[in-house]
């Protein structure tokens, strides 16, 4: 096998449903057997309008290690889309190779949306 290049490896992982009426942590993937994964981005399609719906996004036990909180505050419409992921930044910006069997979620933190929200994972995974 060749050497290994994550960026043309970003694949989309999963697609989940989450609802944002309630204030609630929702597995968006647990990292297969035999694999580690990193997480490069989510898109997230509004099932209407979100209002002042807050999440965080990470780890079980840390959910916060890949996104802090976040407003979905500009999804005011059902089909309405938005793209989270670290900004690149001057030192670079952390992120994390997950170990196979770890849970990443989303945690609705303040939940004033709805049910029927699409998350779209899209990452790396590397044999581990």
């Amino acid at each position: 096998m060749g050497a290994f290049n994550e960026e043309n490896n970003i694949a989309l992982l999963a697609i989940v449903t989450v609802d944002h009426s309630v204030a609630a942590q929702t597995t968006l993937l647990t990292g297969p057997s035999g694999f580690q994964f990193a997480i490069d981005h989510l898109k997230i399609k509004a099932a209407g309008d979100e209002g002042e719906t807050d999440i965080t996004l990470g780890q079980v036990g840390a959910l916060t290690d890949f996104i802090g909180t976040t407003q979905l505050d500009n999804l005011d419409a059902e089909n309405d889309m938005v793209k989270i992921q670290p900004i690149q930044a001057d030192p670079p910006v952390k992120q994390k190779w997950y170990s196979a069997g770890t849970v990443f979620q989303v945690d609705v933190t303040a939940a004033n949306g709805n049910a029927g929200n699409t998350y779209l994972v899209f990452g790396t995974l590397e044999p581990a």
